[in-house]
């Protein structure tokens, strides 16, 4: 079984917030997946359904941001899940808006629902699927940008990261998280070596040369 967390806040008055991009991606996922028998649990909005022959259970922690990991550690300890069974869904604005990022493991960052979730796991190897919001307009705080909505420019971008990273999610499910990793993450471009661009230029060069004979 896996447990996989979208990171919120609760109440309609969050529901179209940056910060609220986890629950958004868990919806969207129920969606895909006809899930739809919702019921309280341990703090959080939980869902349980398959994703292949893997049974996963879908969690909207109701403790607001900072104190997610409230709702998931309980959640791990009642159902007897190790760490690598926990996939938790956040914004990032450390990436631009509707920039995607998955990772294995790693430190909170930053991020206030992460560092929540460490302190009550105690264990840092649970994947991560990460939704850049962006950095705070200028004159901005921290809290105003992530409890802002979107703005027109930005929603269609996130809309499209939700929907890259659905399949993503499955391949974390139903493969593994380094794979998810190879296929989704952003690959980046390779720089040539200083030294294949010094070789192309003297060939240049050198062909250069014997046209002009």
């Amino acid at each position: 079984m896996k447990i996989i967390a979208g990171l919120g806040n609760p109440g309609s008055e969050y529901a179209a917030t940056k910060h609220n991009v986890g629950f958004m991606l868990v919806d969207a996922l129920a969606d895909k997946l006809g899930i739809d028998n919702w019921q309280d649990k341990f703090d959080a909005k939980v869902a349980q359904g398959f994703l292949g022959t893997e049974k996963i259970l879908l969690v909207k922690p109701l403790t607001y941001m900072n104190e997610s990991g409230r709702a998931i550690g309980p959640l791990m300890n009642f159902y007897k899940l190790e760490t690598e069974d926990l996939i938790v869904v956040h914004d990032d604005m450390d990436i631009p808006a509707g920039t995607v990022r998955i990772r294995k493991k790693g430190s909170a960052g930053g991020h206030n629902g992460i560092k929540s979730v460490l302190a009550h796991l105690g264990d840092e190897h649970f994947a991560r699927v990460r939704i850049g919001i962006g950095r705070p307009l200028p004159g901005w705080t921290v809290v105003n940008h992530v409890l802002a909505p979107f703005t027109d420019e930005d929603k269609p971008k996130i809309r499209e990261a939700i929907n890259y990273l659905l399949p993503a999610v499955e391949c974390i499910v139903t493969e593994d998280v380094d794979m998810a990793m190879n296929k989704y993450n952003p690959k980046k471009q390779k720089k040539k070596k200083a030294a294949e661009i010094v070789a192309e230029t003297q060939e240049g060069g050198t062909e250069n040369a014997a046209e002009n004979k």
